[in-house]
């Protein structure tokens, strides 16, 4: 089949040919006048030698390539990139584990299919879409899903209405396949409720996981403060793990609501928990001197560039004020997820917050997002999560 052609500038190929998924554009020379959002286009350099085919939108980024050969886009290519998603993690053992059956099975670009995540769910895989040459294939992926996991998917479910375009007209989420057996997960042996419909992202954040499970190893009979708790991963962990207290806050009602619940559902923690709404910027300027463990996961301060200078002195100010508060010889976790704050910056800002809290601070771990969110080598964008556990004198 034939996509409608876009002629890249001279020297423009370069990217492409070196596997970035992106075409800004300023890199396009001359496209059809009629293309339509979301549409497939195949791209070409100046001297017409064919580099990629994408979906089509308006804005600053034009061509999302998903496939770097000239190929049909059709049932079978489908059918084979969800099958290499899943190949991978397969390898990472992930998919047939009896102490964890949650796990991110298409990571976007990591996985060489830009605006598309599926998240697997005990059975269930929810689909979210960011752009809307992405949905348009969400039947076609469906079937591919179906094909990769037989018997052992029993429901998709898109949840795209809140990641695409208001005025595309997907206005709610809904069920394209089956229906869900449970909305119970595993992770490392911990039992979590999801919640697909209201909850935040796909229902779960997954790239904590290896985080979360390194957290535990240092809970043993310490009081832990998790911060923007949502759900109660990082506490419900902690307190299976033997943690003497934990203490859970968020702003959200429903994410406190969620985060009892899933400290409920798993009957052998037998350590005090208490959990509070609260901002956390206010509130961690109130706490005592008496946790050994501070866990801030804020969510993302600068979601782009103009927003990242306010983002930083926002990460500064509340690493500082945990600083200055945690127990002498306490452990702090502290993550960004805004991907305009990259690794070097984080580590500086971290750096200038331990400075003005006056505090002897080292560096025992450098985190990221897990293997089942892998970064693209030749896509750096796909890497977004980081994080650092300092040891506090």
């Amino acid at each position: 089949m034939e996509y409608p052609k876009i002629i890249l500038k001279k020297g423009k190929e370069i990217s492409l040919k070196r596997r970035h998924h992106w075409v800004f554009s300023g890199a396009i020379a001359d496209m059809p006048a009629n293309l339509e959002n979301g549409q497939l286009v195949a791209a070409y350099s100046s001297q017409n030698e064919f580099l990629g085919i994408g979906h089509f939108a308006p804005g600053s980024i034009m061509v999302r390539i998903i496939s770097f050969e000239n190929r049909n886009i059709d049932q079978e290519f489908w059918n084979e990139m969800i099958s290499n998603a899943f190949s991978l993690r397969e390898k990472l053992g992930l998919t047939n584990n009896p102490e964890t059956n949650v796990y991110r099975l298409v990571h976007g670009e990591g996985d060489l299919l830009p605006g598309l995540i599926i998240d697997f769910y005990n059975g269930t895989a929810v689909i979210q879409c960011h752009q809307i040459g992405m949905h348009q294939h969400v039947s076609e992926i469906a079937e591919a899903l179906k094909e990769c996991y037989g018997n052992k998917l029993t429901a998709v479910f898109d949840k795209s209405s809140e990641t695409l375009p208001k005025n595309f007209g997907l206005t709610e989420n809904q069920w394209v396949f089956g229906e869900p057996q449970t909305d119970l997960v595993q992770e490392y042996g911990a039992t979590y409720r999801i919640d697909w419909e209201k909850g935040q992202k796909t229902g779960f954040f997954i790239d904590q996981r290896e985080n979360r499970k390194l957290l535990a190893d240092y809970s043993k009979e310490k009081k832990v403060l998790n911060t923007f708790c949502y759900s109660g991963g990082f506490s419900v962990l902690a307190l299976l793990s033997g943690a003497k207290e934990v203490h859970s806050v968020d702003i959200s009602p429903k994410a406190i609501e969620l985060t009892e619940e899933n400290v409920s559902l798993n009957p052998q923690i037998d350590s005090k928990h208490e959990s509070k709404v609260a901002d956390v910027v206010k509130y961690i300027r109130e706490i005592g001197d008496d946790y050994d463990i501070i866990v801030l996961d804020p969510p993302a301060f600068a979601k782009n560039i103009k927003a990242r200078h306010n983002a930083v002195q926002a990460y500064k100010r509340l690493n500082a004020e945990a600083l200055k508060r945690i127990k002498k010889g306490g452990i702090l976790f502290t993550f960004s997820c805004s991907q305009v704050v990259d690794k070097a910056l984080f580590n500086h800002t971290i750096t200038a917050a331990a400075m003005e809290a006056k505090r002897k601070t080292r560096i025992i771990h450098q985190l990221s997002q897990p293997a089942d969110h892998p970064i693209n080598v030749f896509h750096p964008e796909t890497e977004y999560l980081k994080g650092l556990v300092l040891y506090v004198d």
